[in-house]
């Protein structure tokens, strides 16, 4: 490195540091903004995850918990039907006392993270099977109070693994019917964007407000996505970009497994919205009208799109 550049650096590191403090922090906040100090941030997590209380609670950056509650149908505890004869019946039971020792962690965590003044939330993960029978299941297991966040989870649009779009609103709407609230949408950037490719097809579930799954600096470019305007929470670090070597953000006693999550909000402005309940407003798409070149008797042109809007 010759004498200039290494002259040049210094010049521009002297400058960035005669930056005043607020600026310097807007100019880090564009593209991670889980750096802003007042920004909120959420771990959520499942019964695998490993959590050393006493170090979480240092971390005063973190505002809420949100856990795994129920995954798809809840397990069978007599394991007496067609699906559970011969050999699959010890399997059988293996499950309902593995699902039995993870509702009791559930509760536990919940007595330690609300204790201790965090938020609380918890999601089902949505499976193939009826939504109605899941969405019971949810609200058995999780028991939601007045004060927590209930979420739904679709992780993929493979209809053997996951939730349909559509089930998936069924879901929301018994949840609704149950508790006076909706739950808010997790979803990645393949979901999102599906649902919001066909919200008239999904008018309920593309209007809960949305937590963005996405691992990357910045979500520049995504919104307005269909009815979102923005995210109610962003997922930005998990397994998938956090490594023992380089990660997005470092919760204390955790490992870079935790899933990390922001919110564009202090805590006490989140607390003040936390339990959520209400659907975003419907965005609608207004008929663009072009006009011709400038004159006297410009033409207006009415595209195809415009024309089913009208």
């Amino acid at each position: 490195m010759g004498k200039r550049t290494v002259l040049t650096l210094i010049i521009g590191s002297l400058l960035i540091l005669a930056l005043p403090a607020q600026n310097r922090l807007a100019v880090a906040g564009e593209r991670q903004p889980w750096n802003d100090p007042e920004h909120a941030l959420i771990i959520d997590a499942y019964e695998l995850n490993s959590i050393d209380w006493d170090a979480l609670l240092q971390d005063t950056r973190i505002s809420g918990f949100v856990s795994k509650a129920s995954d798809g149908l809840p397990e069978d505890y007599a394991c007496k039907t067609s699906d559970h004869s011969g050999d699959t019946v010890g399997h059988c039971k293996t499950m309902w006392r593995k699902y039995a020792v993870s509702r009791e962690l559930f509760r536990t965590r919940r007595l330690i993270a609300k204790s201790n003044g965090m938020l609380w939330g918890a999601y089902h993960l949505g499976r193939p099977g009826n939504p109605i029978d899941q969405a019971n299941h949810f609200l058995d297991y999780a028991d939601p109070k007045a004060d927590e966040l209930m979420v739904l989870d679709i992780d993929g649009l493979d209809p053997q693994q996951f939730m349909s779009p559509a089930d998936a609103q069924i879901f929301a709407i018994h949840i609704k019917e149950r508790t006076g609230r909706y739950p808010i949408l997790y979803a990645n950037d393949v979901v999102a964007r599906f649902i919001a490719d066909h919200r008239s097809d999904y008018q309920i579930l593309s209007r809960l407000p949305l937590w963005y799954a996405r691992y990357k600096p910045d979500v520049e470019g995504t919104f307005p996505l269909g009815n979102w305007t923005d995210y109610a929470m962003w997922q930005f670090s998990s397994a998938d970009n956090c490594s023992s070597r380089r990660c997005p953000y470092r919760v204390a006693g955790t490992l870079p497994d935790i899933d990390v999550n922001m919110a564009s909000m202090t805590k006490t402005q989140l607390a003040r919205i936390w339990p959520q309940g209400d659907l975003v407003p419907p965005r609608i798409d207004t008929p663009s009208m072009l006009a011709s070149a400038p004159g006297p008797a410009a033409k207006v042109q009415v595209t195809a799109l415009n024309y089913q809007d009208f």
